[in-house]
């Protein structure tokens, strides 16, 4: 039960994340202030702590499927 839970919080912070990112279209980022910024040129402090923290709710969200997925294996 915890890791269903878990697996809706991260699917919903992951997508808010993703789209988050700067595209080449600009696309929500923009509504943040990131079409100001993409003027500078080079990725900022802030974008590089974006794609971090993206990759670490990433692989905590594939953990909680492997592990629902044992689970449901071991169950059955």
């Amino acid at each position: 039960m915890g890791f269903s839970i878990a697996l809706i919080v991260f699917s919903g912070l992951l997508m808010l994340l993703v789209l988050m990112h700067k595209g080449k279209g600009g696309g929500l980022s923009d509504m943040f202030g990131g079409g100001m910024q993409s003027s500078v040129g080079g990725s900022s402090v802030a974008e590089r702590n974006l794609d971090r923290i993206t990759i670490v709710v990433a692989l905590l969200w594939f953990a909680c499927i492997v592990v629902l997925g044992l689970l449901m294996k071991l169950d059955s």
